[in-house]
């Protein structure tokens, strides 16, 4: 860590804590693994803690850097500069963000303007698009992870979830793993907050079912065949007209955010597809981002998000890299080139 001055905490999430800092020289003599830093540069320090040093690195650290790997740079989404050893683990080194998308719905005037909605959406969208490109499931999208730079860019962020995906279907998930899509995000930037607000996934489904109503096999065919159907059943619900549910959008809004909120995945819009949309191209158009707002992250210490059990082997921040008990051999595949 010499060659990084810590200029404060951003937060902490499952796999490690997350700090601003500053890239220095290193010192003369000091040995350091290849990044594209450069001196005085500020960026996001992503220390990730090994729980017991023989379970290796956590499987969603690695998805996380793998899946930067395998996409080329976009201005879409966060870029990762480097990744070495440290202590009992290793920490990845992020270009710096100011703020997140969630910042900026929590401290938007209500609502949002609908020329800042769009340019989020858009941006929003290429980033989603560009992955996709890639064969890159993102499969955590929310407005935390979606973060915003000092001059207004949007860029997708945390991949730990991340998985490649085959276009044919050949590859089979989990089914236990559940994100907001962008209609939902979408659905938050218009309401000013979120559409379907449930604190667990029994609420959760309730808040989808009262809006899209109840699906059944002749809206969606293959519902028969989720892993869990059947399982539970919930009575006959209509679904709410949009414009119902948001009746001050536009109703190019409403007509883009109904495509994106359907049942059968494979009906939904593709995000290269609704950058095409009509709403993109209506007055009023999506602004600059140099024309957004930017929030400064709260102050004060960040909440924790799910922590998991206490590392067994905790950071220090004055820890010399020859000290490191994990062996830069098992990164290494991992660093960045550069």
């Amino acid at each position: 860590m010499d060659q990084y001055c810590i200029l404060g905490r951003i937060g902490e999430g499952a796999h490690g804590i997350v700090f601003k800092a500053k890239h220095v020289e290193p010192r003369v003599g000091w040995q350091c693994l290849p990044s594209i830093l450069q001196t005085g540069e500020i960026v996001a320090l992503k220390k990730v803690a090994l729980r017991r040093l023989e379970d290796g690195i956590p499987n969603q650290a690695l998805r996380e850097i793998k899946a930067l790997q395998e996409m080329e740079d976009n201005q879409y989404v966060v870029k990762l500069k480097a990744v070495f050893p440290h202590g009992a683990g290793f920490v990845l080194a992020f270009e710096f963000m100011l703020s997140d998308l969630a910042e900026v719905v929590c401290h938007a005037q209500r609502p949002l303007a609908q020329a800042h909605v769009k340019s989020y959406l858009q941006m929003l969208l290429k980033g989603v698009a560009f992955c996709h490109a890639n064969n890159i499931v993102h499969r955590d999208l929310k407005p935390a992870n979606l973060l915003i730079s000092a001059s207004g860019q949007l860029k997708i962020a945390d991949f730990g979830l991340a998985r490649v995906f085959s276009p044919d279907g050949s590859r089979l998930y989990t089914h236990q793993v559940a994100t907001r899509a962008v209609g939902c995000i979408m659905g938050e930037l218009l309401n000013g907050s979120p559409l379907f607000p449930g604190e667990n996934d029994i609420e959760q489904l309730c808040y989808v079912l009262r809006i899209l109503g109840t699906p059944n096999p002749q809206v969606w065919p293959e519902l028969t065949e989720l892993p869990d159907y059947n399982k539970i059943s919930f009575k006959e619900q209509a679904p709410v007209p949009l414009e119902e549910v948001l009746p001050d959008a536009s109703p190019q809004a409403l007509d883009l955010l109904g495509q994106f909120l359907l049942y059968p995945p494979r009906q939904r819009i593709a995000a290269s597809k609704a950058l095409l949309h009509q709403y993109f191209f209506t007055a009023p158009l999506p602004a600059h981002p140099s024309e957004l707002p930017i929030p400064q992250r709260l102050g004060g210490p960040a909440p924790k998000a799910h922590p998991g059990p206490p590392h067994i082997h905790d950071f220090h921040l004055d820890r010399p890299l020859e000290e490191s008990l994990l062996n830069p051999e098992l990164i290494r595949p991992f660093i960045p080139e550069g």
